[in-house]
């Protein structure tokens, strides 16, 4: 087996959460939101808190998680290291078999969306699909050919990404109809809880902060650099967020941005800078888009790479290769791309028969994901109980706030329909791998 070298710093690392982050959901899921909150503004931006209490605080307790070891892996190490060897098996499986291919198919479907936008062309889900799928293959390429091109990339559309959320942003906090902002019969609404079923596309505009702990082992300093990484980013995207959904619904109305779904971004380019404006701005939107495929892609190609160092997965020994020329793991590059492949076909057929309603393949997985990191969160405080980690409010207030964010978008998430089939669905596959570390560590 052969270690790959330090190749990211902390400006990649925070550019990977940033850049995974935003520029995808803020942009097709804001109509999403309002849809579930009744077209309540206020609802929809106290959401986003609700979100982002989950996300800061669980990104404060990975980060005394990365703070103890540096070895590649991200969550499947640190199950490994602080728990066992069957919990890090179960992250793994879920990780690269799940979670990572279900994003990068939908998000790569939304690089088709809009370029299809861009060049005015009424695309098909066909031509969509086709589109994104062409981009995936091509950051797959780069991504495993040529890493130092994907941290520049990501650094690049990072800062693409952020010229036109930010310009919206302000344009709608200072040009927008603040009355629209609480409309009547809202404490009602706030005490209903239905408002919270608005979590789960919040959920999937938050995800990504995680991918980060995927490529820690290549981050110069990591122990620090991280650390610092997943407190930074999160803290960011929050106030962006809140800035955009306020901004843009201020200035359309909620009522227009709901009818027009993922085409509102269009309309506002064109109302503030007009048709030739608003090609530059969907520009940069597809580039921003591109820029979280290229994140979920960095982090990705990295997952059987990392349960191939374990033996949990079949064909382990070949999977952790590491390629002396590129200085990355080709064949665990190409088993991720073939996973996000086979779910680019089970995207394509849920959209195309209309079995996921204002959903996606990817919103359940995510919802999923927050009840594996309440694991993690109890492993911090059981640290902090063994002396690893110090301070009370670093061991305990803090994994215990994360835990209950994380619970509260889980219960968001469970008001999908498709919920407790997809779950199931996610077990049973899970239960596979389980299974099959089991078996080969009674061989061995």
């Amino acid at each position: 087996m052969q270690e790959q070298h330090k190749k990211y710093g902390l400006v990649t690392a925070v550019a990977v959460i940033v850049g995974t982050v935003i520029g995808s959901g803020i942009f097709f899921k804001s109509d999403d939101i309002l849809v579930l909150t009744g077209g309540n503004i206020l609802l929809g931006a106290a959401a986003f808190c609700v979100a982002a209490f989950a996300i800061v605080f669980g990104s404060l307790a990975f980060s005394e998680l990365a703070a103890l070891t540096d070895k590649p892996g991200g969550l499947i190490t640190y199950a490994d290291e602080f728990s066992t060897s069957r919990a890090a098996c179960v992250v793994g499986w879920f990780q690269t078999f799940i979670y990572y291919p279900s994003l990068i198919a939908v998000v790569s479907w939304v690089v088709g969306v809009y370029t299809g936008l861009l060049f005015g062309l009424a695309l098909p889900l066909e031509g969509q699909m086709l589109i994104g799928f062409g981009f995936c293959a091509v950051c797959y390429l780069y991504n495993t050919f040529s890493p130092r091109f994907g941290g520049i990339f990501q650094r690049f559309s990072t800062v693409a990404k952020l010229l036109p959320l930010i310009a919206f942003a302000l344009i709608g906090v200072i040009f927008g109809d603040p009355t629209t902002i609480i409309p009547a019969g809202t404490g009602r609404s706030l005490a209903s809880f239905s408002w919270l079923a608005a979590l789960a596309p919040i959920a999937f505009s938050f995800d990504g902060w995680i991918v980060a702990t995927s490529i820690a082992h290549e981050i110069r300093d990591s122990k620090r650099n991280l650390r610092r990484a997943l407190v930074m980013g999160p803290l960011f995207i929050l106030l962006a967020y809140l800035l955009y959904f306020v901004g843009v619904s201020t200035l359309l109305g909620p009522e227009q941005v709901m009818a027009m779904g993922d085409a509102h971004i269009d309309q506002l380019a064109i109302q503030v800078l007009g048709k030739t404006g608003s090609k530059l701005v969907l520009i940069f939107v597809i580039i921003s888009v591109m820029g979280t495929v290229n994140g979920l892609t960095l982090g990705s190609i990295r997952m059987p790479y990392a349960l191939s160092l374990r033996g949990m997965v079949p064909g382990a020994t070949k999977l952790q290769q590491v390629s002396k020329k590129f200085d990355m793991p080709l064949r665990s590059g190409l088993m991720a791309f073939l996973l996000a492949s086979g779910w680019f076909l089970l995207h394509y057929l849920t959209q195309k028969f209309g079995l996921l309603p204002n959903s996606d393949v990817s919103e359940v997985p995510v919802a999923i994901s927050y009840l594996l990191y309440v694991f993690f969160y109890g492993k911090v405080i059981s640290l902090h109980r063994s002396g690893r980690i110090p301070g009370k409010i670093r061991g305990v207030l803090v994994p215990l706030l994360a835990s209950l964010g994380s619970l509260i978008i889980l219960y968001g998430g469970a008001q999908n329909p498709a919920f407790f089939p997809y779950a199931l669905l996610c077990a049973l596959l899970l239960g596979g791998g389980l299974l099959y570390y089991t078996r080969r560590a009674t061989r061995s």
